[in-house]
């Protein structure tokens, strides 16, 4: 026998100070991670303001030039003024010497402008060894597959606890019919996996930073609306979810698929489902003539 369950409405306060609570933390710490990417991958291409070049070059890179280049245009473009990114750069360009490294002043440069963050011990590259920052002078090709499971596992893990707790309180609602709170509850990890995914995919070729667009998108609009609908039946269920005549309105994902079959919803979702599917086999296709000969060169070249 099903175990019936009450309503957020219904919570004693405590509980729903509880589930605020967390709803509120973790909502201003998605508002950060919003923010940090933009300052991050969002300043990939030196300008603020996240666009398709901008993951392209953070994840697949920017191969007309080094990555040190990339950088000194990109998200680090505020640390030093022109004219020593400029001495920088135009020493990356003329083979990264050892000899002009000091010579030239550069090194002078990087003690001032940048070891106060690339020192050792730091989670980012020591510029105290010029070893490691000669390396940064090679062409750009974006994130390594190193730091690509780092960060995989990472958010795996740290998204996957942060839906979990927002997808079980808005399992307590009750203004939508169990199929679509399922689907509401479940679409968050397919956005997930596929954000995951495109990182990959996007590192192996630059058509795919598309993808990585979408996903993120699709994940935000996600918890945007578990969370609004939690926190308004909680606290506001009256003035959100009852008319004036004081009757509860209908659940809203009734009144949302009735219209949707008014306006054609359903012969859309088959033309959608098709073109998935064709996009599907798309991406197979591209993955079993670039990105598995890609793959195998990698492990050929390790042996």
């Amino acid at each position: 026998m099903a175990r019936e369950f009450s309503s957020l409405r219904n919570l004693d306060t405590p509980v729903k100070v509880l589930f605020t609570g967390y709803l509120t933390s973790v909502a201003v710490g998605y508002l950060f991670a919003l923010i940090q990417i933009l300052f991050t991958h969002g300043m990939a291409d030196g300008k603020f303001g996240l666009s398709i070049d901008d993951i392209v070059y953070s994840y697949y890179g920017n191969r007309s030039g080094a990555l040190l280049e990339t950088k000194l245009n990109g998200s680090m473009k505020e640390n030093a003024p022109e004219k020593e990114r400029f001495a920088i750069i135009q020493w990356v360009r003329d083979g990264a010497d050892e000899d002009d490294y000091i010579d030239d002043g550069i090194e002078k440069i990087i003690q001032t402008r940048c070891v106060m963050c690339h020192s050792k011990g730091a989670a980012i590259p020591n510029f105290n060894d010029f070893k490691v920052l000669k390396e940064l002078t090679k062409e750009d090709e974006g994130a390594t597959f190193g730091s690509l499971t780092r960060v995989s596992h990472i958010h795996l893990f740290g998204i996957g606890f942060i839906f979990m707790f927002v997808g079980l309180i808005f399992s307590f609602t009750e203004t939508s019919t169990v199929t679509y709170k399922c689907l509401a509850i479940g679409m968050p990890y397919v956005f997930l996996l596929v954000d995951i995914l495109s990182w990959w995919l996007t590192k192996l070729h630059p058509m795919f930073a598309w993808l990585v667009i979408m996903a993120g998108t699709g994940m935000a609009i996600s918890f945007l609306f578990m969370w609004t609908v939690s926190i308004l039946e909680m606290w506001w269920f009256e003035k959100a979810f009852v008319n004036a005549r004081g009757e509860r309105s209908p659940q809203w994902s009734v009144v949302v698929e009735s219209k949707f079959r008014e306006l054609g919803g359903e012969d859309a979702l088959l033309r959608l489902g098709a073109i998935g599917k064709q996009i599907g086999l798309f991406l197979w296709t591209k993955w079993l003539s670039h990105g598995l000969p890609f793959v195998k060169s990698l492990f050929k070249t390790k042996k």
